[in-house]
């Protein structure tokens, strides 16, 4: 009787164990997309790795030779148990501190750089609590669906370039690094995948993120309206007023008489700059700090 030659398990494969489409589970489990994510990294054998969701551990077991620790946070506790089972035992073991929680809610360790098939739902909070993170990293070398990839690195005037790609150009340099099919996880997911590397701008900006938020957001409220417009929308012109107020008020300092209209000191610090008939869309991140600069200097405020 010929014998049966048993298959091996396919990588990211564990017999039994269902994966959650409600925490974005999607292993990966073609060996040559991982071979490429290490390579892209550039690690050291001094680096401390953060790694977010490593599920059953395919890339954390390929980490563990080259780095001196790796730090990994995983929400589901089946999947702590079958990564400690693949590391029981083994020189990798003391390498290892696998954190069983919710990285977003976490304060983050000490760590050199981060790589990481990152659960989808948690894209953009990971994106800005890594980059919020002190001291900072070298890079972050990081898998997301496709689409919120491209948004990362959009270029101004490019369909997808949105406060996502403002608001994280602004603290770091981003570039695409791989393509990735959906055939090459389990389960497939329903978009392709790309892997990009975030490195953080040294030093870090010196700006008000509090206002540069509002400015941007306010400068992408109507894709297709000019700055001057947005600004004189009636909603638009009364909270710039009330912030006006508040900021005086805040300050100590009496407010003027007669009031000015702070939307029409707006519009011409916008026609000052020769930026009153663009877009939000085509301004690039020196373009916004430098119009935030001006307006706080004439008395217009987002927070």
């Amino acid at each position: 009787m010929p014998k049966v030659r048993s298959e091996r398990p396919q990588m990211g494969f564990v017999p039994g164990l269902e994966l959650s489409h409600a925490r974005g589970q999607h292993l990966l489990r073609n060996p040559a997309i991982v071979d490429q994510i290490i390579e892209k990294s550039g690690l050291r054998a001094t680096d401390i790795v953060l790694e977010i969701g490593p599920g059953t551990g395919n890339l954390t077991m390929r980490m563990l030779p080259l780095v001196s620790k790796v730090i990994a946070y995983e929400i589901d506790p089946r999947m702590v148990v079958e990564l400690k089972k693949r590391v029981q035992g083994t020189e990798f073991e003391r390498k290892l501190e696998l954190i069983h929680g919710d990285v977003i809610k976490a304060e983050l360790p000490f760590f050199s750089i981060c790589v990481a098939n990152t659960p989808y739902q948690i894209s953009s909070p990971l994106t800005f609590k890594l980059l919020a993170h002190r001291p900072q990293f070298r890079a972050a070398i990081l898998m997301f669906q496709k689409e919120f990839a491209e948004r990362l690195y959009a270029r101004p005037g490019s369909e997808l370039y949105c406060r996502l790609s403002v608001n994280t150009q602004l603290l770091a340099r981003v570039d695409h690094l791989i393509k990735v099919g959906r055939n090459n996880f389990r389960p497939p997911p329903k978009v392709d995948s790309a892997v990009v590397r975030i490195e953080p701008r040294h030093p870090a900006p010196q700006i008000n993120f509090k206002e540069w938020d509002g400015l941007t957001r306010l400068c992408f409220l109507r894709k297709n309206k000019t700055l001057a417009s947005i600004f004189r929308l009636k909603k638009v012109a009364e909270q710039l007023e009330q912030n006006f107020r508040n900021y005086c008020a805040h300050k100590n300092i009496p407010l003027p008489n007669p009031m000015p209209s702070v939307k029409d000191v707006a519009v011409q610090v916008l026609s000052q700059a020769g930026l009153a008939e663009q877009r939000g869309s085509k301004l690039t991140t020196q373009d916004f700090a430098g119009l935030l600069e001006r307006l706080n200097q004439a008395g217009v405020y987002f927070t």
